[in-house]
């Protein structure tokens, strides 16, 4: 049954297209300001629910991984130091890219991630999509064409950080041995060294209210351990690719906030390319049940 592990992908997603209603208070502060705070409550946070409610498992895959012979083990620990590299450059290049390039380029970053994830899945995991899927894919690459028509610079900083993140993903699929939960405490804490030394010195000479600390504490817990753990999870039951192509729920809510609740102006071309957005979500879906259905599988092999 893998509608739970829908329901974990589609509740992540649904979280961080909600993710300006939290962000949007804290606008008089820098970006990595934002993210030393919620890295660094992260790290502090799911350390603390590793080491305590969850020891014994903590130790179980430490002692696995210790277990293993050097080969796989070493293969192990690459793992997760890549993963949490590629989640780390993720979240610092979004930084970057909203204060040096623009705001756009962040948000076709998200768009161009299903595209690569479904690609890089099909390579490297061997996840074959039906035509009906593919056909998706292909109104995707059409939106996000329209949406980088005339941005050159932006389509190749949106897909550096798209590919960061989807081969995070790709990453998490393949790899099945370790607790999804150690596994994200892994990437927190590598992501925390990398990430707090860069933006220390900022936060250390920065005054910060009560509204900055109780913000960063819901998006560091409600905006990242939760998601990330609920995205691992769904991949343990979906597709590296259909999790990638439910990612799209993520810019589409924050488009439809942008345009209902902020009040942001959008051009007809937008609007197209959010429409064509929405249908190949709709459309990959529908496809993978059709593929994964049991009464049709059972169906063509009597055919």
């Amino acid at each position: 049954m893998k509608l739970k592990y829908y329901a974990a992908a589609l509740f992540s997603f649904v979280v961080w297209g909600i993710f300006s209603l939290v962000l949007k208070p804290l606008h008089d502060y820098s970006a990595l300001d934002i993210l030393t705070y919620r890295v660094a409550f992260a790290a502090v946070l799911i350390s603390f629910f590793s080491l305590t409610f969850r020891r014994r498992i903590t130790l179980q895959n430490i002692h696995l991984i210790r277990a293993q012979k050097p080969s796989v083990r070493w293969k192990m620990v690459g793992v997760l130091v890549i993963s949490a590299v590629m989640l780390a450059l993720n979240w610092y290049l979004f930084i970057y890219v909203m204060n040096a390039v623009s705001v756009n380029a962040t948000s076709l970053a998200y768009l161009m991630c299903p595209i690569l994830t479904t690609v890089l899945a099909n390579i490297f995991l061997r996840e074959r999509l039906n035509a009906g899927q593919w056909c998706a894919v292909g109104l995707s690459v059409i939106a996000c064409g329209m949406l980088a028509y005339g941005h050159l610079m932006d389509l190749i900083f949106s897909l550096t950080i798209a590919l960061s993140y989807a081969i995070y993903l790709v990453l998490q699929k393949a790899s099945r041995q370790l607790d999804k939960f150690f596994t994200l405490t892994v990437h927190i804490l590598i992501g925390a060294m990398m990430l707090i030394p860069l933006g220390y010195k900022g936060a250390i000479e920065t005054s910060h209210s009560t509204l900055f600390f109780s913000n960063v504490l819901i998006i560091a817990v409600l905006f990242t351990i939760v998601p990330l753990y609920l995205n691992m999870y769904a991949l343990k039951g979906l597709d590296s690719s259909v999790v990638g192509i439910l990612l799209y729920i993520n810019p589409i809510i924050s488009f439809l906030l942008g345009v209902f609740y902020f009040h942001e102006h959008i051009t007809l071309l937008q609007g197209l390319a959010y429409a064509l957005i929405f249908l190949a979500v709709v459309l990959f879906n529908i496809f993978y049940f059709i593929k994964h259905s049991p009464v049709i599988a059972s169906a063509q092999k009597v055919i």
